[in-house]
């Protein structure tokens, strides 16, 4: 389907955004996981000529193994898995401190303006590449919450064996890659540089959101 290598973020934009042509101009928002899904989100968002906005969360960590995910939270919602072991009251401090630092990084991305509404609007989901897949999982999850029209997820690359999880999970998925030979999603771009708090600052505040 493609060259099983991708040149980089840009290159990568403008397929799924070719891919997504029939959403141009529509009721739909692009939220994309900083901070290597910010440049694709962008051009995806550029090229479709929908608003952009960031998706944030992060998992809450077994208080004995912090890599251990027993949950995940976003800034105005939550998933938490049944662990009854698990103090109540740890589960409550680790959303209020997670929850802190998530409004701290939207407000370093996004200065005052307030997260855009993505009731009824269709959502397309953006990030740089697929590893396992749990973060975005958990994001799409917590999006339901907020009674989306639908959930489509666009990334470039991703294992071949993942693709039915978010088959599944989504209302729409789109991707490039699907590789049998899975080596890191940077194994799949020539040029996969670290994107930076300063150039996600810049491309969000390019293409500001219009309601």
């Amino acid at each position: 389907m493609y060259n099983e290598i991708l040149k980089d973020r840009i290159e990568a934009g403008l397929l799924l955004a070719e891919k997504l042509k029939k959403y141009q101009n529509s009721n739909t928002i692009v939220l994309a996981v900083p901070r290597g899904g910010v440049p694709i989100g962008s051009i995806i968002a550029k090229s479709l000529q929908l608003p952009l906005d960031i998706v944030l969360s992060k998992k809450i960590g077994h208080p004995y193994n912090k890599e251990f995910a027993i949950g995940a939270v976003s800034m105005d919602s939550m998933i938490i898995d049944e662990h009854p072991e698990i103090p109540q009251e740890y589960i409550d401090d680790e959303i209020i401190r997670l929850r802190k630092l998530l409004r701290g990084k939207y407000e370093l991305y996004m200065g005052n303006r307030e997260p855009l509404d993505i009731k009824e609007k269709n959502v397309i989901l953006v990030d740089d590449g697929i590893a396992t897949g749990n973060t975005l999982l958990a994001s799409i999850s917590m999006l339901r919450k907020r009674n989306p029209a639908k959930i489509i997820v666009a990334v470039p690359v991703l294992p071949y064996d993942t693709v039915p999880v978010f088959e599944k999970n989504t209302d729409e998925f789109v991707y490039l890659i699907a590789s049998k030979y899975f080596r890191g999603v940077g194994g799949f771009y020539e040029d996969f540089n670290q994107v930076e708090d300063d150039e996600v600052i810049k491309l969000l505040s390019v293409t500001r959101p219009i309601e």
